[in-house]
């Protein structure tokens, strides 16, 4: 894989990446497709695909935080639904005063997550947590407790809203990259953060050499607590997505 693009590639986003971080990722990389032969971690393994539709989709993320990312001391970050370590890992590796929660329900990924950890040695300020994020945003030690949150293809918007946005304090923010269904959940995603205390910015492009188009990045900030009613039990976010009240039938 050639680093020395992505490297590039980072860089217009804002961020310089040092030969150790590019080791880094190219470890990553090398580990994930190792794992997924036995553990399905991903369906991209194509090297190029995996340097711009996981590494660098991931980084993206950074650009519209990057002051908050590069603060001391650093931001407590969440990434929720974090699969194979994307976009948390991308971002703990590119910012090393980032302290960083990877949530990950399924037990085959947590496993891989913990696996990486050791041979990234990032498990000075990266954790795994195994749990679901409904239950886990629940915890005194995660509820409203971080600064930045992320996720990326979790869940249609309105439920990813409702998922994450219980872990970012008030004056935080969530970052969500999606595709092309955004102009269909769009209205009732802006109904929703409202109800979870939040608001929603505009959609900003995600402008990366191969990136699928239409890319772009949701950035919701926190204005208040949250009810504590949310979120709601396991399942019921996806069963019954928030959104704007419908209008009655005729």
């Amino acid at each position: 894989m050639d680093w020395t693009l992505l490297a590039h590639a980072a860089a217009r986003i804002g961020i310089d990446l040092a030969a150790q971080q590019l080791g880094q990722l190219d470890l990553l990389a090398h580990e994930m497709v190792a794992w997924n032969s036995r553990v399905n971690l991903t369906g991209i393994v194509d090297p190029e695909a995996i340097r711009v539709r996981h590494v660098l989709d991931s980084l993206a993320c950074a650009g519209p935080v990057l002051d908050t990312l590069r603060a001391s001391p650093g931001p407590t970050c969440i990434d929720v639904g974090s699969g194979a370590g994307f976009p948390g890992l991308p971002l703990a590796i590119a910012f090393p005063g980032v302290t960083m929660t990877l949530l990950e329900a399924t037990g085959k990924k947590a496993r891989f997550l913990e696996h990486v950890l050791e041979q990234l040695d990032l498990r000075d300020r990266v954790s795994v947590v195994a749990e679901r994020a409904e239950l886990a945003a629940r915890e005194e030690r995660h509820r409203e407790a971080y600064d930045l949150a992320f996720a990326r293809a979790l869940a249609p918007l309105p439920v990813a809203l409702e998922l994450c946005l219980p872990f970012v304090r008030p004056g935080g923010r969530l970052i969500l990259p999606r595709g092309g269904d955004l102009p269909s959940q769009i209205d009732d995603a802006v109904c929703a953060a409202h109800e979870l205390g939040a608001a929603l910015g505009p959609p900003l492009p995600i402008e990366l050499d191969g990136a699928p188009p239409g890319r772009v990045l949701i950035v919701a900030e926190k204005l208040r607590p949250g009810q504590a009613r949310f979120p709601r039990r396991v399942g019921v976010a996806a069963k019954r997505p928030l959104g704007c009240p419908k209008a009655p039938l005729a």
